[in-house]
């Protein structure tokens, strides 16, 4: 609903009790700036959804008040939903980190959207719209030009933190931990904190432990092909796999689209040198195995990932080797550990060798903050308010508390929920009304068009199948034709259950001449009759709910 406020107001459309799908707004009077559009992926219940939006009603609602959208850096749950955006919503302008704006580039031109608004920001780069002024702080994460974002507006100022950790030894530049420090000194009323690794104590390992671990590795398999496994947007990751291949004298094939996107886009934009070690499939094939390194996607056992069909045995151009040497250079995202075991456990059975995170502790670190530097953001920041993001709820609450540990006070926190708002007026921060923050799915081209009852169909068919009850009927002389005909799928199989088919068969004829004794009865009656008589009826003879789908043909019965 269009509202006219004075106050400023923080909206928040997703990245809450998840990770995944961040989006939120900041609103002062008629200027709305939006930070970050991203989505989440489908957990195994959703079944046939591709990915999960967050609800942009209201931004629909407030359309004209919109004057830009404001990218942190460049993860698919910070980017992902920018096409699905342009194409309900009008965005005057997108303001991204240069290589965000080359992901989300080739996102258009895959799907064949045209958007003329797209600019670089630097962390020089200030922008204001109206009453709102924004400016940018480098973090340090596990992709290229990763930003923070300062939003003053004249009832105070907002800093988000975007996904960061601190790293003194960096693969890439260093965070601007004196832009922070300044930032907080001018006076910050709200940090929104990234919480992902809240629940971790200490220090994060650096990036460069990980470095020293693979080249230990790639020194002990001089003699092996080595397979690595990893994030396809962990750039920094790719970068020293890149670093380490060159000094061992070897070469690189890549498998998997969004490996090759990512590295292409790193090698043009200068994240990552050393294009002269790419190689084909059939150049990798035709070397020794010590001259190869496969770089691959699946590192979380995704079905059809490069790594997946590899270890099945169905990847057309790499088949495993005795003597190759598989590495997980990634951590698991919660709800994967299951996929990821498969995975392993179908490359042992080929004979190779397998070293995860859990082997060797030092071959992945997260880009997320764990506890001691969520408190030195807080400490560099001085924020009179907290609200925790990116996480689900245990570790919103964790930041929270870290934050009551270091000062703020437990009613400067504020854990929300997708929807939710706050309020902002001079200086004093107070809970708002809430929005809608539902889900939207997006089933292949159909956005939203999926909701909760399709999805609960979708479920009942996967755990009970469906049932067809086929009916021939002359509605006009309301007779029966012939005896109902029952097909199923999913439920039981017809020719080893004859006896239980003979029931529902006898049940649904019973209902039907029933109900075509009432001359009120119309097609829309006589399938509700049907569907509201064989649900318990089937539930009680097995225990089992599937769909019923009545098909009624009506067949005018010729005069004799």
């Amino acid at each position: 609903m269009k509202k006219e406020t004075n106050e400023t107001k923080l909206v928040v459309l997703g990245g809450l009790g998840e990770v995944g799908k961040n989006m939120y707004c900041v609103m002062h009077k008629d200027s709305i700036v939006i930070i970050d559009a991203g989505v989440s992926f489908p957990e195994g219940t959703l079944m046939g959804i591709d990915y999960v939006l967050p609800d942009f009603t209201f931004l629909k609602e407030n359309e004209d008040k919109i004057k830009a959208l404001l990218i942190t850096h460049g993860h698919e749950d910070h980017i992902g939903g920018i096409p699905y955006l342009l194409q309900s919503i009008n965005i005057p302008a997108i303001y991204a980190p240069n290589h965000a704006k080359e992901l989300i580039a080739v996102k258009l031109e895959d799907r064949n959207i045209r958007y003329d608004n797209l600019f670089v920001y630097t962390e020089d780069t200030k922008l204001k719209f109206q009453d709102i002024e924004v400016e940018f702080f480098r973090i340090t994460h596990s992709v290229p030009d990763s930003h923070g974002i300062s939003i003053n507006t004249p009832d105070g100022r907002i800093v988000t933190t975007g996904d960061y950790k601190f790293d003194l030894t960096p693969i890439g530049p260093m965070a601007n931990l004196y832009k922070m420090a300044t930032l907080g000194e001018k006076g910050v009323d709200l940090l929104i904190g990234d919480s992902t690794n809240a629940l971790n104590e200490g220090f994060s390992s650096s990036e460069s432990v990980v470095d020293e671990t693979l080249g230990e590795m790639f020194d002990n398999c001089k003699n092996n092909r080595i397979i690595i496994a990893t994030f396809a947007s962990n750039i920094y990751r790719v970068k020293h796999i890149f670093e380490t291949c060159y000094k061992h004298g070897r070469k690189i094939c890549i498998f998997g689209r969004s490996m090759e996107n990512n590295i292409n886009i790193s090698i043009n934009g200068g994240y990552i040198d050393h294009k002269e070690l790419l190689i084909t499939p059939e150049e990798a094939n035709n070397l020794k195995p010590g001259e190869v390194t496969i770089l691959c996607t699946g590192s979380q056992g995704e079905p059809l990932a490069a790594l997946s069909r590899i270890s099945n045995g169905t990847h057309k151009q790499i088949k495993l080797r005795p003597d190759d040497v598989v590495i997980f250079s990634s951590s698991a995202i919660p709800g994967n550990a299951l996929s990821i075991a498969k995975t392993i456990n179908k490359l042992y059975l080929k004979g190779v060798k397998v070293y995860t995170n859990k082997s060797l502790v030092d071959l992945h670190t997260s880009g997320h903050a764990n506890e001691e530097e969520i408190k030195l953001m807080i400490r560099l920041i001085k924020p009179k308010y907290l609200m925790p993001f990116h996480g689900d709820y245990r570790m919103l609450k964790k930041q929270a508390d870290i934050g009551i540990n270091c000062g703020i006070p437990k009613e400067n926190t504020f854990i929300l929920k997708n929807g939710d708002s706050l309020n902002i007026k001079n200086h004093v921060i107070t809970k708002g009304e809430s929005y809608s923050g539902q889900d939207v799915y997006v089933d292949g081209n159909r956005i939203g068009e999926i909701g909760s009852v399709v999805i609960k169909d979708r479920k009942i068919m996967a755990n009970d199948g469906i049932l067809v009850v086929i009916i021939n009927v002359d509605m006009k002389k309301r007779e029966l034709l012939i005896k109902p005909n029952i097909t199923t799928r999913g439920f039981i199989l017809v020719n080893e259950n004859e006896e239980l088919i003979k029931k529902i068969e006898d049940r649904a004829e019973e209902v039907i001449r029933k109900s075509l004794s009432n001359p009120k009865t119309t097609f829309a009656i006589l399938k509700s009759n049907i569907t509201d008589e064989l649900y318990p009826f089937i539930d009680e003879l097995t225990g089992r709910k599937p769909i019923i789908l009545p098909v009624i043909l009506d067949i005018k019965k010729e005069e004799k």
